[in-house]
């Protein structure tokens, strides 16, 4: 490249179109940056709704199992709930953090905070529940009546289907956004 003195340099950056719009003001540009950032934050929560959807049907499986089997009836649903429990941590630690989906959306749309404020109290009650159960078959505790646990935990499965289900409508709400049937 030939460069004679005080020549204009060549751009570093492809100029954009005459229609194209490029932010003119901080304002402008913090809330593209926001909206690629919400759209990053959105399709996490998408592959962990996944995994967590997974994870329910697991732990359902395990459930169908013959109880008459006693050991490997514990077994296979103690593997299933535990993955479940990691599961639905990562669930509470994204949709909680700081900036992330609930945050925004009472900040964004503050007529959603009481669904908000339910599903972080039904986060609660859920992980205290996923966690009792599976304490219960990881540190042998008796389980005098199989056909009752596995009754307790389909119940449970049902909530957090349901509990899915609220987040998707409460995303949808505020963001115009579906997390889809399937994720």
């Amino acid at each position: 490249m030939n460069l004679q003195r005080n020549a204009p340099s060549p751009p570093l950056v492809e100029e954009a179109g005459p229609d194209a719009h490029v932010p003119a003001t901080a304002e402008e540009l913090s809330h593209l940056m926001a909206s690629a950032d919400l759209a990053r934050h959105l399709e996490r929560v998408r592959q962990h709704r996944s995994e967590l959807r997974e994870s329910v049907a697991a732990v359902d499986l395990a459930l169908e199992a013959p109880i008459a089997r006693g050991g490997m009836f514990r077994e296979r649903v103690r593997a299933a709930l535990a993955e479940l429990a990691h599961d639905f941590d990562d669930h509470v630690a994204l949709t909680e953090s700081p900036g992330g989906i609930y945050d925004r959306a009472r900040h964004n749309a503050p007529r959603l905070a009481g669904r908000v404020n339910r599903l972080l109290a039904e986060h609660q009650d859920l992980r205290d529940a996923i966690h009792g159960y599976l304490a219960v078959l990881e540190h042998g505790g008796t389980v005098a009546d199989l056909p009752v646990f596995r009754e307790e935990l389909t119940v449970l499965m049902g909530r957090l289907v349901r509990h899915r289900q609220k987040g998707g409508d409460l995303v949808y709400e505020a963001y115009d956004v579906d997390l889809g049937g399937q994720g």
